[in-house]
């Protein structure tokens, strides 16, 4: 690949070739500002300023694995979640910006359910994967005592390195889904972003996902609802009195979910909430 001599020239180049490979383009000027160690502002100010050989084949070497199918954040090595840096890699699926909305729906709720209050509530997320959102919960909320389990070794030690990396207190536990638990600890609330994808769309996914994540933290068995009956089945044994439980969903399976909870839990004010697309994003229960 022949060097082009200004950043400008190196984000044409990459805009264009992933347009042709079918990928996005935008990841051209988040590579670019990684590898200038620029924000936006500095990039957009400095696209006439010429690139140093080393730069361009780090640039190039990112772009092309990207093509690849190598998602552009296991190559930097992080992505933004509520406005702060968190480390990923394989081991971890990818925060997305939709989960962002599940914990201000769990912040607002908070508010909402335990106005004013001053005691410490103990909350969990299950299935936390690299902790971005057991660590948001607590930065956000320090009332929080914040535990967060995982049934992957390899996760719970990202999720640790986030915590402690954003000074966050928050104890990782290893286990299945809320098992660790039950005859032990209870808590006010629960939040999960559980896997949820269908097997049988496997398939359509694109191959930066299904080649990449990891599948024990993407697919939710044969109607992408496994782990959300498991999860309600096992809330009597961990749950207070008084509990507020929030999940990430897949489109359209808001109404099945809301069913399920409302078969364990009769009086329950169950909610479906669509994210800032429009698509069921959401599901929150208030337990009493």
């Amino acid at each position: 690949m022949k060097q082009v001599n200004y950043i400008y020239e190196a984000l044409n180049w990459a805009s264009s070739f992933l347009k042709e490979s079918g990928r996005e383009e935008n990841v051209a000027e988040i590579a670019i500002q990684y590898v200038l160690k620029m924000n936006r502002t500095e990039l957009l100010t400095n696209l006439r300023e010429e690139m140093k050989e080393n730069e361009w084949k780090k640039f190039v070497h990112l772009i092309e694995a990207h093509i690849d199918g190598v998602p552009i954040q296991y190559l930097l090595g992080y992505e933004e979640f509520f406005g702060r840096r968190f480390f990923v890699n394989e081991d971890v699926l990818i925060p997305r910006p939709e989960t962002e909305e599940l914990v201000l729906g769990i912040l607002e709720r908070i508010e909402k359910r335990f106005p004013g209050s001053c005691k410490r509530l103990d909350c969990v997320d299950i299935g936390t994967g690299s902790g971005a959102i057991a660590v948001t919960l607590k930065l956000e909320y320090p009332n929080l005592h914040m535990t967060a389990s995982d049934l992957s070794k390899r996760a719970l030690v990202v999720a640790e390195k986030n915590a402690t990396a954003h000074g966050a207190k928050v104890e990782c536990v290893e286990g299945d889904l809320l098992q660790p638990f039950i005859g032990k600890r209870r808590f006010d609330i629960i939040v999960s972003n559980p896997p949820y994808i269908p097997l049988g769309d496997r398939e359509s996914l694109s191959t930066i996902v299904k080649d990449h994540e990891p599948g024990l933290a993407l697919f939710g068995g044969l109607d992408g609802l496994e782990f959300y009956r498991k999860i309600i089945a096992q809330l009597p044994l961990v749950m207070k009195e008084q509990a507020l439980v929030g999940f990430e969903i897949g489109s359209g399976q808001g109404e099945e979910i809301k069913v399920l909870l409302l078969e364990q839990f009769p009086l329950a004010e169950v909610e479906v909430v669509n994210d800032i697309n429009g698509k069921e994003r959401m599901v929150f229960a208030y337990i009493c």
